[in-house]
């Protein structure tokens, strides 16, 4: 670095000009010494006329010595740099290296360099340590130990002469002074607390701000990150505020909970079909509607705050109940199990039923029938199991009961006798006799009698029962057989306990699957149909449990979960790999509803098209049209699929596996073009250059692997490697003219790489200011910063994604949200606007092709889903100047 030679090394005529850019570089800092102690003064209103620091027939600085940085404005020098957060003991002390534990980029190089600064990343805790983030040209530095970018004030004093020094002394204390000073302003105006000048300790989950002239500074984990304002933008507060005016409305969701639960199929009277999946209801028309040729319409009901578990609908074909299960908001508080009723013409909650008296979850519900619906059965998933009565009009518990200490998977009431009630699960059948106390809250009683088997073999579960018109029972069990219980008088001798005057027993029973018999229907007719698990047959029984009809479910749909009537001959099936299949037995099924089985993580959108592309932990890599909400095609990737991208043909599309292996597949014919693995750790994002002449593959092994792509992209050759990340990779972006990556890690590192140049660090990170993205995902820059909210740890944001218009920026959180804020979002505590509906963390967003709609994958829930962009306006960029419109309250989220 120019002028870090001492005197006397080289030649005198050298020498004599060393000296001389440090005596101009020592005025320079006095000008800016005097800047910050005019401040000092100013807030404390005291008037020190200005006495001139440099004699004005100085000559002007050669060209290389250090100079204002280009492109800043003349109030925004870099006299306000490390303002708010450089203390005193900092201005009078020279640095020490930090641990070694935070020190995240390579080591800094010695001696001469041709890159300004020591360190090359611009976050994570090498901004912290010794080795700080290199600055701006013309910000001053030490070469032994690098300085950081933001502290241009800790300068050398060894070229200082001895009377300058007490002079330089003062001056910094002056400086620190004044830094103190507006630190203390700021905390007044914020009520008394001050996350600005505190990053807090390494373990704390606290995320602090700290805008400067030239950069921002932001603190994850007490760790610094540091990031360059471009130079187009003169104040942060000419930069957007408030949330978006863009909205989003749940479009579509694809996939079907049928792999753990059950009650979770029905057919209301407008015909419609009602099932759920993670925090949603879905009422589904299988025709008509404004899903599209073939796709029918959706509409949903969004009243839930965690995973629905179970639903019953009410008599009338109008009213429906759902079940959720317990849950903690992003607070850490839990959120309490509750039952809801409401309106499925209006979507309008009718009755909240229940709230605090469940543990854990709502396992099953049912409505009465003889009374109109008059009562709702419910049992929760305690230890005990309890199961409760109540009044659904006036939402009042009647009476409740310990039922069993072993897992109830089936509840109802006798449609000929409401004082009735059936439950079956665990080895066990339960007849409940309830008497309702005159209707007075808490003064009903249940008694119990159990169902016993007698000489036919106890089985492990019955998970499913249905009452026939006459008055019996048939239950089907995990062996395979169907039951029927008829009823008979009450014989004290009978094992088990309760007054009811009439008790159930066996008499008949039919072997009617091979496997589990996971769901039984009634059918208008009187017919009963059966589902079974491991034979995936449905059967048709008439009178005598005769088998009249059946027929086989495809493997791939997985076993039957559900079944339900719809119009005419036709049924809906529910299977255990979140299918949702239409169809009679006769002509056989075909799928409406599909969906994933497992944790969700990749997705990615077609360039030009309205599709989209997923793959998880099923190990499927799926291909959704999302005009006709269809599955256009799925494949076995035989493992874990973490990240795909297109081409920007459109012809291939690359998808990372958790092994180190990545493959290319024609995105026709589904054959694998390309099989190539590059080390053995799991690969965490793929992303092709806007030209499609590069695939930088992102790994956990801390590497970014740099391809060359054919024209048509199926054929690849390795090009190079990006070494310089101290922990796995998260997120990379490729620059608009394709030459250059800026990449995430682990540890809440920023790093740009030239590509072309031969996959170089830019260990000059103030050069990358004002570089186009050509796709904004990387969750730590400074057009995103004020995504994230205070209290993160880092982790709490999973995926985040700008639109193409430049306007908005997704994102998708831990805490089952997606946000929309506006785009550059880079003030700390940015307003949003927040949508839920996903039960588990949300793992990734992306915009489709033309921003008319944004994808958003649920993680542990495997559910997809497709939003519409309503309110965005004209296409195009967002405009160059962005507008001045005032910050809103710290309360910055708006639920939708």
């Amino acid at each position: 670095m120019d002028g870090a030679g001492g005197p006397g090394e080289g030649p005198a005529p050298e020498a004599l000009q060393s000296l001389s850019r440090r005596l101009q570089v020592q005025e320079k800092e006095m000008e800016l010494v005097k800047a910050a102690l005019a401040e000092a003064l100013r807030l404390l209103r005291l008037h020190v006329p200005p006495t001139p620091l440099q004699d004005p027939g100085t000559p002007a600085p050669p060209r290389d010595s250090p100079a204002v940085p280009p492109g800043l404005p003349p109030t925004c020098g870099p006299s306000l740099v490390s303002r708010g957060t450089q203390t005193e003991t900092e201005a009078e002390t020279e640095p020490s290296p930090g641990p070694p534990g935070l020190s995240n980029g390579p080591p800094a190089p010695q001696g001469g360099s041709e890159e300004p600064g020591g360190t090359q990343s611009e976050g994570g805790g090498s901004s912290s340590s010794g080795t700080g983030s290199p600055g701006p040209p013309g910000v001053l530095r030490l070469v032994q130990p690098p300085q950081r970018a933001d502290t241009p004030r800790r300068n050398s004093s060894s070229s200082s002469s001895p009377s300058e020094r007490p002079r330089q002394k003062l001056s910094r204390k002056a400086a620190s002074s004044a830094n103190l000073l507006l630190r203390s302003g700021s905390t007044e105006s914020r009520g008394g607390k001050d996350p600005l000048s505190s990053p807090g300790g390494p373990g704390s989950r606290r995320s602090n701000y700290n805008l400067e002239g030239i950069s921002v500074k932001m603190f994850l984990r007490g760790r610094p990150i540091t990031m360059y304002i471009p130079s187009g933008i003169r104040s942060l507060e000419e930069l957007p505020s408030g949330p978006p005016p863009e909205t989003l409305s749940l479009d579509w969701v694809y996939g079907y909970r049928g792999r753990d639960s059950r009650s979770n199929l029905f057919v209301l009277r407008s015909g419609e079909v009602v099932y759920f999946i993670a925090c949603v209801v879905v009422l589904y028309r299988p025709e008509g509607g404004p899903g599209g040729p073939g796709g029918g319409g959706q509409r949903h009901y969004r009243g839930h705050t965690d995973c629905v578990r179970c639903l019953a609908v009410h008599p009338d074909g109008v009213r429906v109940a759902s079940g959720q299960t317990a849950g903690v908001d992003k607070d850490g508080k839990p959120l309490q199990p509750v039952v809801h009723v409401w309106d499925s013409e209006t979507l309008l909650k009718l009755q909240e039923i229940g709230l605090g008296a469940f543990e854990r979850g709502v396992g099953a519900l049912a409505f009465s029938v003889a009374d109109q619906g008059a009562f709702l059965c419910v049992v929760d998933d305690s230890n005990e199991h309890m199961l409760s009565v109540w009044d659904c009009s006036r939402g009042t518990k009647l009476a409740e009961i310990k039922s069993t200490n072993d897992s109830v998977l089936a509840i109802g009431f006798s449609p000929r006798d409401s004082s009735c009630i059936v439950t079956s699960g665990k080895s066990h059948v339960h007849f409940w006799n309830w008497s309702g106390g005159a209707g007075l809250p808490g003064n009903g009683t249940l008694t119990r009698k159990q169902g016993v088997f007698g000489k036919y073999k106890k089985p492990k579960f019955i998970p499913c029962f249905v009452f026939l018109p006459d008055g019996d029972i048939l239950t089907g069990d995990s062996e395979g057989n169907i039951l029927t219980w008829g009823r008979s008088l009450s014989d004290s001798r009978t094992p088990g306990r309760g007054g009811a005057k009439e008790t159930y027993g066996i008499v008949a029973q039919a072997h009617a699957h091979e496997g589990s018999i996971f769901a039984l229907c009634l059918r208008r007719d009187g017919t009963v149909l059966s589902g079974g698990g491991r034979d995936r047959r449905l059967v048709q029984w008439g009178p005598g449990l005769v088998a009249l009809r059946e027929a086989e479910i495809p493997e791939h749909f997985g076993a039957v979960r559900a079944i339900a009537e719809g119009l005419g001959s036709e049924l809906l099936v529910g299977t255990t790999k979140n299918a949702l299949l239409r169809g009679d037995l006769a002509q056989g099924f075909s799928p409406v509803i599909q969906g994933h089985t497992d944790e969700l993580w990749g997705l990615c959108t077609h360039p030009f098209q309205n599709r989209f592309l997923t793959c998880g932990h099923d190990r499927q890599l799926c291909l959704w049209d999302g005009e006709g909400h269809a599955l256009a095609w799925s494949i076995d990737l035989k493992e874990t699929g973490l990240c795909a991208d297109f081409h920007p043909s459109g012809a291939v599309v690359a998808v990372g596996l958790n092994t180190g292996r990545w493959l290319v597949l024609d995105t026709e014919t589904q054959e694998i073009v390309s099989d190539i693995t590059d080390g053995n750790e799991q690969l965490s994002v793929v992303r092709y250059s806007p030209d499609g002449l590069y695939l930088a593959i992102g790994s956990h092994d801390n590497m970014i692997y740099i391809y060359s792509v054919s024209s048509d992209g199926a054929k690849s050759s390795r090009f190079g490697r990006c070494v310089g990340h101290s922990s796995f990779i998260t997120h990379l972006d490729w620059s608009k003219d394709g030459s250059f990556i800026m990449s995430n890690s682990g540890d809440y590192e920023i790093l740009y790489w030239d590509v072309v140049g031969g996959c170089k660090l830019l260990r000059n990170r103030y050069d990358s200011r004002d570089r186009e993205w050509a796709t904004y995902t990387c969750v730590l820059g400074f057009h995103v910063y004020g995504v994230w909210p205070d209290g993160s740890d880092g982790t709490d944001i999973n995926s985040l994604c700008r639109s193409h218009n430049e306007r908005v920026v997704a994102v998708a959180d831990d805490f089952c949200k997606v946000h929309l804020f506006q785009y550059p979002c880079a003030r700390a505590k940015a307003p949003s606007l927040v949508y839920g509906g996903h039960g588990s963390h949300v793992t990734s967003v992306r915009f489709t092709h033309d921003d008319s709609h944004l994808i958003s994958l649920g993680g542990k829930d495997a559910s997809i889903f497709q939003w519409r962009v309503l309110g965005a306006g004209s296409a195009g960029p967002a405009p160059a100047t962005p507008s001045r419109t005032p910050s809103l309250s710290p309360a910055s989220s708006l639920d939708v």
